[in-house]
């Protein structure tokens, strides 16, 4: 694309290899009485030629005030890696330690903390450098990677926890590209921008969180060090294989999208005409832009429910259809509820479990047929 040039490595090759549109700010949650229309902003996402680095290609938006929920999938992740990292003898009583955390929240320090490491001045450098999905929010790739590099103390590791775009393609999580988040992660692209700054992988861990998180631990090249474990070389062959840097194979996700969106409108329209009662869980950035893309409004969807209070009392960007809350989805005994994240599964059966004695039913969006996004 005209006057692009990479976030990562300045190279102005490359491509756009999805294209969703015209779509709103998916962090602005407009009152509930504001009937619109809402400003909307060109969403794509762009492959750098020489780096492999997916990215946003602009963002026009202004951040809001974060109103999510911290997911109960999400606090169990951050245990899990804490106890594998302690395992593997990446983590001991007495190393300093920071963290660059997302503003969607999630930290690990508690958990930390409680293993004997101690939050530095943010201008020490520290033994471990965390950055918990926070380095997807930098403009500027090169300078974030910098940023935190130079906060790793001699012979300290920097630790990197990503949405792999493995797990995008795999899955077909096109409506993962929102503003805001300007990169896009494939191990290998991760890799090229690590030995730009000096650093190296050593170590990789994978987890289940939004389909396929990946836990990267790298250290400078020039420091001794113990030789990549085998699961970086398995993770980046895995990559490979699946064509993680062909934008051919990336282009796919524009395909799945336009799928997608038909599915869901085409499912809701005949839930409608079979008069059954159906709502919707999960206000989400990935629920803002697969409800804009597939048109749909509050004749087909009333409401989506949610747990975060911010959220309740206003509407879907974009879209005519309230947030209620967890209490009001269950006083309006839905036939079906339409899961937007599937990560809540079974947090929400467990909370929620009213829906079902009244013989409601939870279904998973991405398990519609044809529809793959989540």
């Amino acid at each position: 694309m005209g006057g692009m040039v990479c976030r990562a490595c300045r190279s102005g090759a490359g491509e756009v290899v999805l294209d969703l549109g015209e779509q709103p700010a998916c962090d602005h949650f407009p009152p509930k009485d504001d009937p619109g229309p809402d400003s909307v902003y060109p969403l794509q996402m762009w492959l750098c030629e020489a780096c492999g680095l997916a990215q946003l290609v602009a963002d026009p938006t202004v951040p809001q005030e974060p109103r999510g929920a911290e997911p109960a999938a999400l606090a169990e992740q951050a245990a899990a890696a804490v106890d594998r990292l302690t395992a593997a003898g990446w983590l001991r009583g007495g190393l300093g330690l920071t963290e660059y955390g997302s503003p969607h929240g999630g930290s690990w320090l508690p958990l930390l903390a409680q293993r004997g490491l101690a939050v530095v001045d943010k201008h020490e450098q520290a033994d471990v450098v965390l950055d918990c999905f926070g380095m997807m929010h930098c403009a500027d790739q090169a300078s974030g990677l910098a940023e935190r590099a130079a906060r790793v103390a001699p012979g300290g590791v920097l630790l990197l926890q990503f949405h792999s775009l493995a797990t995008i393609l795999r899955h077909g999580q096109w409506n993962a590209l929102r503003h805001g988040h300007y990169a896009y992660y494939s191990t290998p692209s991760l890799v090229h921008m690590l030995a730009a700054a000096g650093f190296s992988p050593r170590a990789v861990w994978q987890f289940d969180l939004y389909g396929g998180t990946i836990l990267l631990a790298a250290m400078r090249d020039a420091e001794p060090a113990p030789a990549a474990d085998v699961s970086v070389s398995r993770l980046l062959a895995d990559e490979d294989n699946l064509r993680v840097l062909d934008p051919l194979r990336i282009r796919d996700l524009q395909y799945i999208a336009e799928s997608s969106a038909k599915t869901l409108r085409e499912w809701l329209t005949r839930q409608r005409s079979a008069g059954a009662t159906v709502l919707g869980y999960g206000a989400a950035s990935r629920t803002v832009a697969l409800l804009c893309r597939a048109g749909v409004d509050s004749s087909v969807l009333p409401a989506i429910a949610d747990a975060s209070p911010a959220k309740q009392g206003r509407r879907m960007p974009g879209t005519d259809i309230p947030v209620i809350s967890p209490a009001d989805l269950v006083e309006a005994r839905p036939r079906t509820v339409l899961l937007f994240l599937s990560d809540l599964l079974g947090e929400v059966r467990d909370r929620l479990p009213q829906v079902e004695r009244a013989g409601g039913r939870w279904i998973d969006v991405t398990t519609l047929p044809g529809t793959r996004s989540g």
